[in-house]
């Protein structure tokens, strides 16, 4: 019996062109997809956050923006492990270190973004409830760019494994050895072992 979850699933890919199909349902469209909810999670994270804080807090933007995508990275890291299925203790140089490092990048970005959106706002004469919605709209588009940056970096850096694409190599090198083995025994002259009975003429 199918599920409600595989009925819904089944009703949105309907709908979704072929070859757009096809891409989303790579290794790569299937972390996009997944990463899309991580990105979700933390955007919604980071918006009630800055809200928080540069309403009823009273914070500067610049501060608030700052404070708000530090609460928004712990939220991406743990998802994004479960996004590209990581298990276990992290590895501290090849996973949270660089993540954490891309963060702060990320952290500076909106900082800066949350800062001149305030000044520009201000400088425009708007009002208090004005200044919050522009300052909140550029935060959200500049998390939209980041967010693009974020999931290549993660996938094709962060998040790659190595060991798997190490032994698809192997595998595609012993196939090739296999096959030019085989093609070449049809055709190719016999090696004869010492010892070993003369080939019959053809």
């Amino acid at each position: 019996m199918t599920s409600v979850p595989d009925k819904i699933a089944k009703a949105a890919w309907s709908v979704v062109p072929a070859p757009l199909e096809r891409k989303l349902r790579t290794e790569a469209g299937t972390r996009f997809l997944r990463f899309i909810l991580v990105a979700a999670a933390a955007v919604i994270t980071s918006q009630v956050v800055l809200g928080v804080l540069t309403g009823p807090v009273n914070l500067s933007a610049g501060t608030s923006g700052v404070i708000a995508s530090m609460v928004a990275a712990l939220v991406s890291y743990l998802l994004s492990r479960w996004a590209w299925e990581r298990k276990g203790k992290p590895d501290w140089l090849r996973e949270t270190l660089p993540f954490w490092v891309v963060s702060i990048g990320v952290w500076i970005i909106l900082g800066l973004t949350s800062h001149y959106a305030s000044v520009w706002a201000h400088h425009m004469g708007y009002t208090h409830l004005a200044k919050h919605v522009v300052v909140q709209g550029a935060y959200f588009l500049m998390n939209c760019v980041t967010f693009v940056l974020r999931f290549l970096i993660f996938h094709y850096v962060l998040f790659t494994d190595k060991s798997r694409d190490e032994e698809a190599a192997a595998t595609v090198g012993a196939d090739l050895a296999t096959a030019e083995t085989s093609g070449g025994s049809d055709t190719g002259p016999l090696a004869l072992v010492p010892g070993d009975p003369t080939p019959p003429h053809r």
